[in-house]
C-alpha cells in the first residue's frame, strides 16, 4: 500500500491526515494542472498552482463526507475538481459583466493561432455529461485526458482498464463526442 493510499484511508477518521496528503500529491497535481493549462489560450490568468490549490480546496474542503477508495479514485476526483474550476472560469468569462464576447488581445504577440473559446469548453462539458449517461467510464476517461492532462496509458490505468480497453474506449469516446459536438 502506498503512502498516499494509506493517508487517503485515514482522511475519513483523522482531519489532520488531509494536511499530510497535500505534500505527497502536490507536485503530481501541479504537473497535471500545468499539462491541462497548456491547452488553454495564451494570456490565461489562472496558473497551475492556483488551479491545484482551488481543486484541492474543493477536494478536502468543508465536505466531511469525502472519502477516497484509493489513489486512482483520488486523482479522478482531482480531475473532476479541476474540470469544475475551469468550467466556472469559462462561464464567468462568458458573462457580459466580465466582457462577454470581447476577446483580450496581447499586442506584442498577435498571431493567427486558434484558441478555444469558453463556448466550446461549455459545449464540451455538456457533451461529456450526455456521454456519462450512456457510458460513465468513457466520460471519465475523457475527463482524465482532457481536464487532468493524463496520458491515455495513465488514464486507462487509473480506471482499471488494460491498455487495449483504454484504446478502444478512447476511440469510441472521441467519435461519440465528435458526432455530438458536430450537431451543436
Amino acid at each position: 500500500m502506498s503512502e498516499v493510499t494509506r493517508i487517503l484511508a485515514l482522511v475519513d477518521d483523522d482531519p489532520e491526515a488531509a494536511k499530510q496528503l497535500l505534500p505527497l500529491v502536490y507536485e503530481e497535481l501541479r504537473q497535471l494542472a500545468a499539462a491541462r493549462l497548456n491547452h488553454e489560450r495564451p494570456g490565461q490568468t489562472l496558473t497551475a498552482t492556483a488551479l491545484v490549490h482551488e481543486a484541492y480546496l474543493r477536494l478536502v474542503g468543508d465536505d466531511d463526507d469525502q472519502s477516497w477508495e484509493n489513489r486512482a479514485h483520488f486523482f479522478g476526483a482531482a480531475a473532476e475538481a479541476m474540470r469544475r474550476v475551469l468550467l466556472n472560469r469559462a462561464r464567468d468569462k462568458k458573462r457580459l459583466k466580465r466582457g462577454g464576447d470581447r476577446r483580450r488581445v496581447d499586442l506584442s504577440t498577435i498571431s493567427l493561432a486558434l484558441e478555444t473559446p469558453p463556448d466550446v469548453l461549455i459545449d464540451l462539458d455538456e457533451a461529456i455529461e450526455a456521454l456519462s449517461l450512456q457510458d460513465p467510464t468513457a466520460a471519465q476517461l475523457i475527463k482524465l485526458r482532457f481536464f487532468a492532462g493524463l496520458s491515455l496509458k495513465d488514464a486507462s490505468a487509473s480506471l482499471g482498464l488494460t491498455r487495449r480497453q483504454g484504446d478502444r474506449l478512447w476511440a469510441f469516446a472521441r467519435a461519440w463526442l465528435f458526432d455530438r459536438l458536430r450537431e451543436s
